[in-house]
């Protein structure tokens, strides 16, 4: 799995770079982004916040790959169980258009008694808090 999460990085970047040679591009590098996005991943739901990420704009789009620190909503079946919420921190892309955005997350589970550490990935849905306060 680290492999294609590698493989993905290097790729956003030759992209990103082929990009900012063809056109004049705003590829920028950004602490917080102002997105809060929920979604669905491994059986729970979560709420996120980009974070740290290299983003590209072009007109009313955004691509944003990054960190994305997170609460995430899981009840456990087991028999010891963990918080119904819990923080996380995962990393993924995401897609912006005017105040609307798409996510993909990636979320890491760490190794239990009863399963081994592994990726997740997830979808999400949410909305650009600094593009709502522009169209005012």
């Amino acid at each position: 799995m680290t492999k294609v999460v590698s493989r993905l990085l290097f790729d956003f970047i030759i992209i990103q770079n082929f990009i900012c040679i063809a056109q004049e591009s705003k590829v920028k590098f950004a602490a917080y982004d102002g997105t809060v996005i929920a979604g669905y991943v491994d059986n729970g739901g979560f709420l996120n916040f980009t974070g740290p990420n290299i983003n590209y704009t072009n007109k009313k789009s955004k691509f944003s790959f990054g960190m994305l620190p997170s609460l995430r909503f899981k009840e456990d079946k087991g028999t010891t169980k963990n918080a119904f919420v819990t923080p996380n921190l995962g990393f993924g892309i995401t897609y912006c258009y005017k105040q609307f955005a798409l996510q993909i997350p990636f979320y890491y589970n760490a190794k239990t008694a009863v399963q081994n550490g592994n990726w997740h990935l997830g979808v999400g849905i949410g909305i650009r808090l600094n593009e709502l306060n522009k169209n005012k």
